[in-house]
């Protein structure tokens, strides 16, 4: 069939290979968490309760890591979830998905936006700079919003100007963050004592060894989203990279971060009497600082959550704009969101747009920017309830369509995806849950990006009524159809 309209599919330049798919999704995992949450990891379960917590976690998104690796091999296409849930479904199913990504995926971006001016202040302490406001009890530095304004520009530049130096950027840093830590975790041998394990479980009248665990547990898939940037750029890869390779890459990057966030609890715990540190607000830094009277190592450590930051950032805005991209080429949004650069084919007015919402919401500061990404996290976790779903109704309606990559256990591997993304919402969601929801600001957010959905729904319905099944199929889909 010739389509009339649009004319022609936007197009992306292909220029990811394996090693830029584990980079972009293993960066974008690693983030801060391994220094900055290790208090409260050890705080509630100890150093094996932690582990365990981890262990049984990272299980549970594997099983939704199998759903994604199956429809992304299957169908990979910019924007992912999006393309996804509208073969699955349909448009309206597929701009929720694809909204509620966009969301979680541009606030986490935001907030490291405005975090990095406050772990440069770790290493340089008098970067704290002409205080100008303070939202939720954090004070907004000018000199951390330059540092904003400045990074901002260079992670949107480096997207808009191409995939390839974007992976680049992913890649080079992902590197020297590996060899950062896997110095430090070498070195940490010749110190490490098995006896400062020691309580290996925390327990309290409150809450015995079991709810220790589950207080980790239900902290993990915060920590290991990330996997899901692969499917965002899964049009882009290089043809050298085979739709399956794409799925295997998911499962690779997920069990990676699982043992890598093991190995740091463990050998934070070994250095040192860790009880003594759990007050310190980096406590891996403060253990390693402790256990060698080195600065160098302290300072390799917090140059290493720099790298972080900095690799989680670009995965998630490289992901965003994807997202914006896709519906904005299937005109289920504007469709000048939807548009490739004729130069460099990238979607550069999702990078413009994702760049400058960046910017925007970066002036309300960490403390108004943590209730954004944790409505953030809960959208994420709806993502993925959004594909388990879908890779269950494709599975029906498309028995006979070609994938190069099958999840194992077929169908029950899906039900407990499921089961898995409705255990995460709950514990988002159920009051006295480590990682629910605050009252009443995390609850009037979602509720103010429902509404926001919904009007942006609305004003995009000119775009959508002017395309016919037929053509969005192929602006979506493509040849996956």
């Amino acid at each position: 069939m010739i389509i009339e309209h649009p004319k022609e599919r936007a197009t992306l330049k292909k220029g990811i290979n394996k090693v830029g798919f584990f980079c972009l999704a293993f960066g974008a995992m690693i983030g801060v968490g391994w220094v900055t949450a290790m208090g409260p990891w050890l705080k509630a379960a100890g150093p094996i309760g932690a582990s365990i917590g981890f262990a049984v976690g990272g299980t549970l998104m594997l099983f939704i890591g199998f759903c994604y690796a199956e429809v992304t091999a299957m169908l990979p296409v910019s924007g992912g979830e999006v393309a996804y849930a509208y073969k699955a479904y349909n448009t309206s199913k597929s701009f929720i998905v694809g909204w509620s990504l966009a969301f979680g995926y541009i606030s986490v971006s935001a907030f490291e936006a405005i975090s990095i001016g406050k772990i440069t202040s770790y290493l340089f302490p008098a970067i704290d700079r002409w205080p100008l406001y303070s939202i939720n009890g954090d004070t907004i530095f000018g000199s951390h919003l330059l540092l904003a304004l400045v990074f901002v520009s260079i992670i949107t530049w480096i997207n808009y100007v191409g995939v390839q130096g974007s992976m680049r950027f992913q890649v080079y840093l992902t590197i020297a963050f590996l060899i950062i830590v896997i110095t430090v975790v070498i070195a940490s041998f010749y110190k490490s004592d098995i006896n400062n394990l020691k309580p290996y479980f925390v327990a309290t009248e409150e809450v015995g060894v079991l709810g220790g665990i589950l207080a980790v547990f239900a902290t993990v898939p915060f920590w290991l989203v990330g996997f899901d940037t692969i499917p965002q750029g899964a049009e882009e890869a290089k043809s050298s990279v085979s739709p399956r390779t794409i799925g295997l890459l998911i499962i690779i990057s997920i069990v990676t971060a699982v043992l890598f966030y093991i190995l740091l609890i463990m050998s934070t715990s070994m250095i040192g009497n860790w009880q003594s540190l759990l007050d310190a607000e980096l406590l891996t830094a403060k253990a390693f600082e402790l256990a060698f009277g080195s600065q160098l190592i302290v300072d390799g450590i917090l140059v290493a959550i720099l790298i972080g930051l900095l690799t989680s950032w670009n995965g998630f805005f490289l992901a965003g704009s994807r997202v914006l991209f896709a519906m904005g080429r299937g005109r289920i949004i504007a469709p000048a969101l939807g548009k490739a650069h004729a130069k460099y084919k990238t979607p550069y007015n999702a990078v413009l747009f994702s760049g400058i919402i960046t910017l925007i919401a970066s002036f309300l500061g960490r403390g108004a920017m943590i209730a954004f990404v944790d409505v953030g996290s809960f959208c994420i976790a709806a993502a993925f309830l959004g594909v388990s779903f879908s890779f269950l109704e494709l599975r029906k309606s498309f028995p006979n369509q070609h994938r190069p990559y099958l999840t194992p256990g077929g169908k029950v591997t899906g039900y407990i995806s499921i089961f898995g993304s409705i255990i995460i919402l709950l514990a988002i969601t159920l009051p006295g849950s480590p990682a629910a929801l605050v009252w009443p600001l995390e609850w009037m957010i979602l509720l103010s990006l429902s509404v926001l959905g919904i009007v942006f729904w609305v004003i995009s319905k000119k775009s959508r009524a002017t395309t016919t099944k037929e053509e969005r199929d192929y602006l979506i889909l493509e040849k996956f159809k």
